[in-house]
């Protein structure tokens, strides 16, 4: 059974940053089957990061902010996020698929506020 835990959420001030970590075991890790995505109270979940063997793909609202990447020795995902705006504020999920198999972990929480 596949389990994909986040951390690396916190409390910091606009303009922070922060790095994200998804440690996953019992999945095939692939460097090309992984994504963030992001929950704000209230709203839908959207996607900030992916990392697909078609490409790499960053949401607008935070391109050329935040950085998707992978150690396949660590089977671990990160997202490190630099310049954080109040904008960003959410509890972020790690995404993995597996060939037919997709996993989600718990989510880490992230706050951006002054």
């Amino acid at each position: 059974q596949g389990h994909v835990v986040e951390s690396g959420g916190g409390l910091v001030e606009p303009g922070g940053s922060l790095t994200l970590s998804c440690v996953t075991s019992g999945i095939m890790f692939s460097q090309y089957g992984v994504a963030w995505y992001r929950q704000a109270p209230g709203k839908q979940r959207v996607l900030v990061a992916s990392k697909r063997y078609s490409g790499t793909t960053i949401a607008a609202s935070v391109k050329g902010r935040f950085t998707i990447s992978t150690d396949v020795w660590k089977n671990t995902v990160y997202l490190q996020m630099n310049g954080l705006k109040e904008e960003d504020t959410g509890m972020y999920y790690c995404n993995i698929i597996d060939g037919a198999n997709e996993f989600w972990g718990q989510g880490t929480q992230v706050t951006v506020s002054s």
